[in-house]
């Protein structure tokens, strides 16, 4: 067997061995919208190497090697649903489907009635308008006219701005929405508090104090991801959205005039 380390440019780098099921049908794009960085029949080399071009390329590295995590990720990135002229069937309990589809955003499928594809959006959709099976506890389903008709109405697998990305399918998901909905599926929301994030994040600004002191490049950019996670759920927390954080201090700053001084910019007194 064959595994590729495949990059999507500004976005990640992956390893699998089937380009079309995963990087395509799943993820949305297409072959000149990816690139293939190495290749190898040795799962132990792939996976070593694959951390090796996601440091090089400064994206987040994955906590465990591939190899390990390769039947957990089989089962959950090829969810095998049953469409028919009526319906979509997925394989798992109502209770347990919005993790499963989570795990699937970019996933699309072909009804008699129109495309429907996953991201947030859609999968809001599905868990409002899911039935559990009548015949197999395990199961549950949405009606295909139904879910055509909101992707007529909404577009399908848009990103947040509503474009199509280039390949003019698959859902490019915004970063602070896969977080926020990591956390809550976690409880963050639910048990945590702001004064424990605080916490976390000053614990994670020590962090990224060792690795500018210690030269340490992947300790540096696993250190600021790690604080935009925290900042991202202490807004929360804090019934604001980062978004309008950013936003409120981009207003303020976008208006200021100063110089650099010793290496800071200081701003114009008035």
């Amino acid at each position: 067997m064959t595994y590729c380390i495949y990059h999507i440019p500004g976005k990640k780098i992956g390893v699998t061995n089937n380009l079309e099921e995963r990087v395509t049908r799943q993820q949305g794009y297409t072959e000149d919208e990816y690139e293939i960085l190495d290749m190898s029949d040795d799962i132990s080399y792939i996976s070593h190497r694959e951390i090796e071009l996601q440091k090089q390329f400064g994206y987040r590295v994955d906590q465990k090697l591939y190899k390990d995590l390769k039947p957990k990720n089989e089962q959950l990135n090829h969810m095998k649903i049953n469409v028919t002229e009526q319906t979509t069937t997925f394989p798992c309990p109502v209770n347990k489907l919005k993790g499963r589809l989570m795990d699937e955003v970019g996933m699309s499928w072909e009804t008699e009635h129109g495309r429907c594809c996953l991201d947030p959006e859609s999968i809001k959709w599905v868990m409002d308008n899911v039935k559990p099976s009548m015949y197999n506890k395990d199961r549950c389903y949405v009606y295909n006219k139904a879910f055509a008709r909101y992707f007529d109405n909404n577009g399908c697998c848009r990103t947040n701005t509503g474009a199509l990305n280039m390949s003019g399918h698959g859902y490019m998901p915004d970063r602070f929405d896969l977080i926020r909905d990591w956390a809550n599926e976690r409880g963050l929301y639910d048990k945590g508090d702001t004064k424990t994030q605080y916490l976390k994040l000053m614990e994670e600004a020590g962090e990224l104090g060792r690795a500018i002191l210690k030269n340490d490049q992947d300790e540096f950019v696993d250190a600021i991801g790690d604080m935009v996670v925290v900042l991202t759920n202490l807004a929360r927390l804090g019934n604001t959205s980062i978004e309008h954080c950013i936003d409120q201090a981009y207003n303020v700053i976008s208006k200021r005039t100063g110089k650099m001084v010793n290496g800071t910019f200081v701003k114009d007194t008035l």
